[in-house]
């Protein structure tokens, strides 16, 4: 396929013709309105000077009789004014002006119309055509004046050359237009297809470009490109997990093996066995519990939990949530308190969202404990709200997390060196995180001085 017809075939080419069509056409309809409007405006003038020049030769007829009449006739047919003049007996004999010929009844008619003629001029005879009015004077003479349209003519013929001509010019220009406009879209159609063809061949590292303009093709690359990054972002996501996975739950599942050989070897009493199998069940509740978070950021992740999504209130779910973990907190050592007030609509779902702040309290509870200064082991839930915004506040007076790791902690399987010791899968703030996303927030945590501050901010729905 040749340039041209690519050119030719893009739609943009296609639109600039299309509007270069409906120019041409509203264009020769006006201009041809102009024309015919030009020309209506020069016969009602070269009309008006006929009759002006009837009204003054019938004055001249009714002061002066016949005689002063042919004088004025013969006076005013040798000027070159355009005009033509005729009066002829009431037997059709022609008296006195410039006509030399006229085509056969044309004197014999009353009233206006358009004739060829022929007239006597300084240079000998001329023809043309001629606009004429007759009139039957009282004593039966007939008197002719016309007036000379050639000049409508070649007017009419030079107005009709320039449409012509402008509306060729227009049609040359359009379509050099339209073919520049639409190689520019081209380019850019062929850059954003050459480098879609490298993503969907496995370079997800590529992005459309983007040329700055801000125009249609900017912005669908930008969505393209935050959609690639989403992508990119999820396909490393599983790459991570798949990893983290093999190494994270490799120990738990060697550590059921290994204490099952051990009582199945050594075991030989009852107790022993009993143990074992305590041991192989808390291990396994272990594995399942990782399994139910992995579950729950895979729902996060994918959005598919906005299905049910609803109106409710923020207020409501933390009230609930402080009421399940105060007497766990106490029993833990925690004061806990909670300072809830609503209401505060949001668009979410329940149960995630009450997940998520449970794991921030139950982070709070396994690692806030101890704090600089011997603070004391403190909780506390809280919930702000302004014009635009809900916040879900969990804070505690432990030793907080390093301002370096606040970003990495949020990620699958990330368990820092002073939380080694300590149960869990490392995918509490890895949920919540997700969940904060699901519902068009974000989790930040931040410096409780002491302490750690983990905030939930979410958009605020009307009540």
């Amino acid at each position: 396929m040749t340039a041209l017809v690519k050119l030719v075939r893009t739609t943009a080419f296609k639109l600039a013709l299309g509007l270069l069509a409906a120019f041409a056409v509203t264009a020769t309809l006006s201009l041809g309105y102009v024309l015919w409007q030009s020309g209506r405006i020069i016969q009602q003038q070269i009309a008006a000077s006929v009759a002006t020049e009837i009204v003054s030769l019938r004055q001249s007829y009714s002061g002066a009789g016949l005689l002063g009449l042919l004088r004025q006739v013969e006076d005013r047919s040798a000027r070159t004014n355009g005009f033509i003049y005729l009066v002829s007996a009431p037997t059709g004999e022609p008296l006195v002006g410039n006509v030399v010929s006229l085509p056969p009844g044309v004197i014999d008619r009353t009233g206006e119309t358009e004739t060829d003629y022929t007239r006597r001029s300084s240079a000998g005879e001329a023809r043309g055509t001629a606009y004429v009015r007759v009139l039957v004077l009282p004593s039966g003479f007939r008197l002719l004046v016309g007036q000379d349209i050639a000049e409508r003519r070649r007017f009419a013929e030079v107005l009709a050359r320039a449409i012509i001509g402008g509306l060729v010019l227009v049609v040359v220009l359009g379509l050099a237009g339209g073919l520049f406009v639409a190689r520019q879209v081209l380019v850019r159609i062929d850059a954003l297809t050459d480098t879609s063809r490298d993503i969907m061949a496995g370079d997800l590292s590529r992005r459309l470009p983007v040329s700055g303009s801000g125009d249609e093709f900017d912005r669908l690359a930008v969505a393209v490109n935050a959609m690639l990054e989403r992508i990119t972002g999820l396909m490393d996501g599983l790459r991570q997990v798949s990893d983290d996975v093999a190494h994270d739950l490799k120990t738990p599942l060697t550590r059921i093996r290994s204490g099952a050989e051990e009582a199945l070897r050594n075991g030989r009493e009852t107790a022993d066995h009993r143990a074992a199998l305590e041991k192989v069940l808390e291990e396994s509740d272990q594995l399942i519990s990782t399994f139910n978070s992995m579950l729950l950021i895979a729902r996060a992740e994918s959005g598919n939990a906005r299905d049910v999504m609803k109106k409710v209130d923020a207020a409501d779910i933390l009230a609930g949530v402080a009421e399940l973990y105060e007497p766990v907190a106490e029993d833990a050592g925690f004061t806990f308190s909670a300072k809830v007030s609503g209401p505060a609509m949001i668009h979410g779902n329940r149960e995630l969202l009450a997940q998520s702040v449970s794991n921030l309290i139950d982070n709070a509870i396994k690692y806030g404990r101890g704090g600089e200064g011997g603070a004391i082991n403190k909780i506390e839930l809280s919930l702000e709200q302004d014009d635009h915004s809900v916040k879900l506040v969990v804070a505690d007076r432990g030793p907080g997390i390093p301002a370096d790791d606040r970003v990495r902690v949020l990620e699958r399987f990330v368990r820092l060196e002073t939380s080694r010791s300590q149960p869990g899968s490392g995918l509490g703030l890895s949920l919540v995180n997700a969940v904060a996303h699901l519902h068009g927030g974000t989790l930040t945590l931040a410096d409780d001085q002491p302490g750690l501050r983990a905030v939930i901010s979410l958009p605020k729905t009307a009540a």
